[in-house]
């Protein structure tokens, strides 16, 4: 069985409490731009990212271009934002 989304109020004050996370209400996800020295640092961190997803069993969508790292979580088989997500955001925080 599926995560269940999370209610917009949920939603809300977790972001507020994480500002550097976007939410997007066309995708039903949130969203983060990690920057990074260089190429070689922005994979490291990506590498740490994978193996901690890998460890959840919840996997970001990303997008890597040189020194930039963009994130985002949704958790698609519940259609929307879910406890799943704010956790890799709140691990993947931890790892910059």
């Amino acid at each position: 069985m599926p995560p269940t989304p999370l209610a917009a109020v949920e939603r809300d004050t977790w972001l507020r409490s994480h500002p550097d996370w976007v939410w997007d209400p066309l995708r039903r996800a949130i969203h983060k731009v990690f920057r990074f020295p260089d190429f070689v640092t922005a994979f490291g961190f990506m590498t740490r990212v994978a193996l901690t997803a890998e460890r959840l069993n919840h996997h970001p969508e990303w997008l890597n271009v040189y020194d930039r790292v963009e994130i985002t979580l949704t958790t698609h088989d519940a259609g929307g934002l879910t406890a799943l997500d704010l956790a890799l955001a709140e691990q993947v925080d931890t790892l910059r």
